[in-house]
């Protein structure tokens, strides 16, 4: 048998990030939150936590965290199918979602779609940000529930939704172009003009030169994690980068920003990939992010 109070310790110590916080949340004394998380992980052989600052999930940690979720959703359905089962002296706990997208789109389109479905729906969120390569790698160590991702192949568990493609343009201030590319954008110049670069995992301007240029070049680099600093710095001629035209659009319509190359944006397709054991239950959340992808992305 399964020793759920020690499983939801272990979910609300990673939830919360820490065992005190766990312990009130679960109305215990931190010790006892400790013990059923020390017990079960002796019981399995296998370390579930990373005791820091925050407390944070081991793969096999991350594991039983999204088995709670499942747990918590059917309890939930479950409830409302019988109330009669529920503790009218307790508060009705709601189930938190780990999903993962990449903050270009969290910062273009997805916040409408889960937003939609938050106001009708009794889960929480908690929304993970990596680079759209690698949050399917967060469905695969079962670190999420769903993810926004750019891998098209079907994660093994999971169902896998076309989204659309996100546009990106090569961008830059009209007086960066000036200083840098007064004689055109040529592999030279891009050696020396300096880049934007979100982080390490950030290929986007390694893609568009490759795609319009045949080749890969050596470029330098400001490092900025952030896709509003990305527009911003771009306008104020700190450096040129690959924005999403959902949000340089306007920009470039007036002329605060130009393309570096005419005509030559990079469209990054995108899928929605989520977990079976969830997907029946969150229909409504699958929906709001295919119907929101439509309005937004391109076809």
């Amino acid at each position: 048998m399964l020793d759920y109070p020690a499983l939801h310790a272990v979910a609300t110590v990673v939830q919360t990030g820490s065992f005190e916080k766990a312990a009130a949340a679960l109305n215990v004394t931190p010790s006892a939150v400790s013990q059923r998380v020390k017990q079960l992980e002796e019981r399995l052989g296998v370390v579930l936590i990373v005791r820091g600052n925050p407390c944070t999930a081991t793969e096999k940690g991350a594991w039983l965290c999204r088995h709670m979720e499942n747990v918590g959703m059917l309890e939930g359905e479950l409830m409302e199918l019988l109330p009669a089962l529920a503790d009218p002296d307790k508060p009705r706990e709601q189930v938190t979602l780990y999903i993962a997208t990449s903050a270009d789109s969290l910062g273009t389109w997805f916040l409408p779609a889960i937003s939609n479905f938050s106001k009708r729906s009794r889960y929480l969120l908690n929304v993970a940000i990596d680079d759209e390569e690698h949050t399917a790698e967060w469905l695969q160590r079962g670190r999420v529930l769903a993810a926004v991702t750019s891998v098209e192949k079907p994660i093994p568990g999971c169902r896998r939704t076309s989204l659309g493609a996100l546009r990106y343009h090569a961008t830059a201030s009209p007086e960066f172009v000036a200083k840098y590319f007064a004689d055109g954008v040529t592999t030279e110049a891009i050696g020396r003009a300096p880049a934007l670069t979100f982080n390490q995992k950030d290929r986007l301007q390694s893609r568009w030169i490759r795609q319009a240029f045949g080749q890969d070049l050596a470029y330098p680099t400001h490092w900025l994690p952030s896709t509003q600093s990305f527009l911003d710095a771009s306008l104020s001629g700190m450096g040129w980068c690959m924005n999403p035209a959902l949000l340089a659009g306007e920009h470039l319509a007036s002329g605060r920003l130009v393309e570096l190359i005419p005509h030559t944006p990079l469209d990054v397709p995108l899928f929605w990939q989520i977990s079976r054991l969830a997907a029946d239950r969150l229909v409504d959340l699958t929906h709001e992010v295919a119907a929101t992808a439509k309005a937004r992305l391109l076809g």
